[in-house]
């Protein structure tokens, strides 16, 4: 429960501000209808922020790709927790947990709003990600960059003092959303996408259409990716190019 409980947590507010910036801004009569993809950035990266103090104790992994990426790293998951097999079980327990119960609260918020949004697709965006352009092997690689960019520039900010962490890491999802959420949506985190679309799948949603699992294997298998690399690769290059 250490590690269980700060993850779900802070996963939980993550995932409830973040899609909660998203029904906001696409289901219609909310008073942030239409707001915007820089909105949706700002929300996320918001939701981000919120999620890595209430999860502070466990080093606020709040993505199953951070903490692969860490584990890649050889280093401890955060300090006092040694980057075992079983740590990293925990890690993912409470950060689907987190994902799931956050999604259900958004759905919560905004029930209104959803049983008079005519659009599946639109019910689902609220959820998980999908591709502007459906290209499977393109959008792993998409996912794949953008969640390296997380998890390596995180790995970068260990010698950042602690209390601009959160707003360091806030302010860097804003801008991998700016810059490379075009694509896919940015995922950049198998239990912020998945969690949902598993909640999306067993919700009484009025009208909800598909949760589109063809495409579900995309935004966990490339932030998994992304971060593994991060984590292989964050100590050479950071050796070779100090950012200190």
């Amino acid at each position: 429960m250490d590690i269980i409980l700060p993850e779900a947590v802070g996963t939980f507010l993550l995932v409830l501000l973040g899609c909660g910036v998203v029904a906001n801004v696409v289901l219609a009569g909310t008073k942030g209808f239409g707001g915007g993809w820089l909105l949706i950035n700002f929300g996320w990266g918001l939701g981000v922020f919120a999620g890595v103090y209430a999860a502070v104790d466990t080093g606020a992994h709040i993505n199953p790709a951070v903490t692969f990426g860490l584990w890649a790293a050889g280093g401890d998951l955060a300090d006092g927790i040694d980057a075992t097999v079983g740590n990293v079980l925990l890690y993912i327990v409470g950060q689907f947990i987190g994902a799931i119960l956050g999604a259900v609260a958004c759905w919560l918020a905004y029930k209104q709003h959803f049983d008079d949004e005519p659009d599946p697709a639109l019910k689902l965006a609220v959820f998980s990600t999908a591709p502007a352009k459906r290209s499977y092997g393109w959008n792993t690689v998409t996912e794949v960059i953008a969640t390296f960019v997380l998890v390596f520039v995180v790995i970068a900010f260990a010698g950042t003092p602690s209390e601009l962490g959160p707003l360091a890491v806030a302010l860097l999802v804003v801008g991998i959303g700016a810059s490379l959420g075009g694509p896919t949506g940015y995922a950049i985190n198998p239990a912020r996408d998945l969690g949902p679309r598993i909640a999306h799948a067993i919700l009484p949603i009025k009208g909800k259409g598909s949760s589109d699992w063809g495409y579900s294997w995309v935004p966990v298998l490339g932030p998994i990716i992304g971060g593994v690399l991060a984590g292989l690769l964050a100590d050479p290059l950071l050796t070779f190019l100090p950012l200190d």
